[in-house]
């Protein structure tokens, strides 16, 4: 028994090894050294020299019997030698065979043959006899070259046939929707790509003007089904959007289908050049969510905004924050003399620092790690630099953290902005442009109230020091909702979330957002800067409001996971001060239309009594500083009187 056993395990071993070495063995065929490539190129020289003979002994009797065929041999494989060498037709890699190999290989056939042609002919004058008969030259060139361009072709096809079937449960197969340029170099990356990942096995056209109906051996379908359906058709599991004429709309509708069959939707950069070409299958991702709510580009006023900034001091508030960095890059587009940048996080306006360098042109730029609470600092940074335009973005945003720090949100959001108004005014500001939110409307929390007192104050003071004199500064109150990727935003939160293996939580099933990029925000709100006179509130158009449960469920599917059973979705509840739905108007107020589509003047109700309002404000202030929250709260429900919290410890002081 222990002799068997002993017997089983040596033999067991045994197989284990030998199947290693040869698996092992053939997986590096590709990389067999060059004097092995060099050796076999010369013997199939050899074998395309027998068969040489052979056509040409039955084609003609005549032969040239100057030297002997040994001799002949010999010279033929000389110079064929030296012609590889020459062109280093040993040197690729068989299993990346590609195009540039095979010119190697004609260059190479080529002057072997002019060469022994030359040679021929130079002995015939010389000697007056011919060593070669011209067909046996030409017929072994053209053998020659066929036989070794194919021993390469069938080892490159062999290796991937070979690769393929030992991973075809790794590989899937997908289907590209595209037919352009970017398209087929996309496919030809896939195919050649090690380790291989993809398969592309048809092309999907989104009309039917073409007629050619394959393209580098593969099908072409016209787009009359849905997706889903031909992605079943050819037993594929992934479609990659490469046709970059595809609406949002359009893409919407692929991407839906696609997800309710379980298939995986991928995308990836346009091929702009060769370099790309190469790294394409690098930049293949998941179809990212951003890209089916983001919109049309936004046409701006270029010269009404550059006639602003150019040339022209600006200073921006919270500059290193998302909505801030982004309007710093805007700006500088537009070439201002100098540009100051304030904000309190140290590390990310180093970070913008470091960005912004590489943009500047004839700008000087200054940072400044300073509060806006701060109003010897401000004014410090006012006067010494007498900015022309205030992008004002600084503010504390999240709704549950303001909810319990309620005189933080009153600090920064009212008394920061009130110092900078004031500020903004002493120093004959041309420009103030103030970066609030759809939360001001209606608010039922504490951050949402405090942006509605910094937009009355701001809107209150214009009018004030408009009727005192006619250079009053210009204050312009701008207002929109969720903005994509900026920091603390529901789409990065669930794409960590997903990455972590889940679960996704969501406060509520019913609840609707706007969202819009912090690209178009800011564009927008340079636009309405640029074009206000003063005392405006500029709300932007948001779209269509998206059911965040939806957008949990579709970020799940293009993650290439089943929602509920790989990622699960969590209900948490509403957070403190959170509603349902997000509004850019109260229910008084109206909308008046500007030259811009986007873009509308909303014509809401200002303070009646702006002694009274003053008052009010820096008894909120005085309350803030003594951190007094209840107190707090209350005072701003006496200046917003819409303010009606929800979910909130504060509900009872409504």
């Amino acid at each position: 028994m222990s002799k068997f056993n002993s017997n089983t395990t040596k033999k067991s071993i045994f197989n284990e090894l030998t199947k290693e070495f040869f698996e092992n063995r053939f997986s590096n065929l590709a990389y067999l050294p060059r004097w092995v490539i060099f050796c076999i190129d010369m013997v199939i020289v050899m074998f395309a020299g027998i068969i040489t003979y052979f056509i040409v002994a039955n084609l003609t009797f005549k032969s040239y019997d100057t030297y002997s065929v040994s001799i002949r041999y010999f010279i033929t494989l000389l110079t064929y030698a030296f012609f590889f060498f020459a062109f280093r037709t040993y040197a690729g890699i068989i299993r990346h065979s590609s195009f540039i190999d095979g010119m190697r290989l004609l260059l190479a056939t080529s002057f072997a043959f002019f060469s022994l042609v030359v040679l021929n002919y130079t002995h015939f004058f010389v000697h007056e006899t011919k060593i070669f008969l011209m067909p046996e030259l030409f017929i072994h060139g053209v053998i020659s070259f066929v036989l070794l361009f194919l021993f390469r072709i069938l080892v490159k096809f062999l290796f991937e046939t070979y690769i393929e079937l030992e991973n075809k449960d790794q590989i899937k197969k997908i289907v590209v929707f595209g037919i352009d340029a970017n398209a087929f170099a996309l496919a030809k990356a896939l195919n050649s790509e090690q380790p291989k990942r993809y398969k592309v096995v048809a092309f999907i056209e989104k009309t039917n003007a073409n007629r050619t109906k394959q393209v580098l051996g593969l099908p072409i379908v016209s787009f009359k089904q849905n997706a889903s359906e031909i992605i079943r058709k050819f037993d594929a599991s992934a479609i990659i959007l490469s046709d970059y004429t595809l609406t949002k709309e359009e893409q919407l509708k692929i991407v839906d289908d696609c997800l309710e069959h379980n298939y995986q939707v991928l995308s990836t950069q346009t091929v702009k050049n060769w370099e790309d070409q190469k790294s394409i299958t690098k930049n293949i991702k998941q179809f990212d969510i951003k890209d089916l709510l983001e919109r049309q580009p936004i046409v701006i006023q270029n010269k009404l905004i550059s006639k602003q900034i150019q040339n022209k001091t600006v200073l921006v508030t919270g500059a290193a924050g998302s909505i801030g960095s982004e309007i710093v890059q805007q700006v500088l587009a537009f070439e201002p003399a100098k540009i100051i940048l304030v904000d309190q996080a140290e590390t990310p306006l180093y970070e913008l620092s470091l960005l912004v360098k590489t943009s500047l042109k004839n700008t000087t730029y200054i940072p400044f790690v300073a509060d806006i609470k701060d109003a010897f600092i401000m004014e410090q940074i006012l006067s010494n630099h007498q900015p022309d335009v205030i992008y004002h973005a600084a503010a504390y945003k999240h709704v549950p953290i303001m909810e319990t720090n309620a005189y933080q949100a009153v600090l920064t959001n009212v008394l920061g902005t009130k110092i900078l108004a004031d500020l903004a005014i002493k120093y004959q500001v041309a420009s103030f442009v103030m970066v609030s939110t759809d939360k001001a409307v209606n608010p039922s929390n504490v951050m949402g109230a405090s942006k509605r007192i910094a937009e009355l104050y701001v809107q209150s003071l214009f009018m004030q020091s408009q009727s005192k004199t006619s250079r009053a500064t210009k204050f312009i109150t701008t207002r929109f909702g969720n903005v994509l990727g900026s920091n603390g935003s529901v789409v990065p939160l669930f794409t960590k979330q997903i990455q972590e293996g889940g679960p996704i939580t969501i406060t509520h099933p019913d609840i609707i957002r706007y969202f819009m990029t912090i690209p178009e925000a800011c564009q927008l709100v340079l636009e309405a800067g640029s074009m206000g006179n003063g005392g405006e509130i500029y709300i932007f158009d948001m779209g269509q409001p998206v059911r965040i449960i939806d957008l949990a469920y579709k970020m799940i599917r293009l993650a290439g996971f089943v929602p509920e059973e790989d990622i699960k979705i969590g209900v948490v509840g509403l957070r403190p001060g959170e509603k349902l739905f997000e509004e850019l108007l109260n229910d008084a107020s109206k909308t008046l239309p500007t030259h811009h589509d986007k873009i509308m003047i909303a014509q809401e109700h200002n303070v009646a009594d702006f002694d009274s309002f003053i008052l009010q404000l820096e008894n909120l202030i005085q309350c803030a500083k003594k951190m007094q929250s209840d107190a707090v709260v209350a005072e701003m429900k006496k200046i917003v009187p819409e303010f009606k919290s929800k979910n909130s410890v504060y509900e009872n002081l409504d």
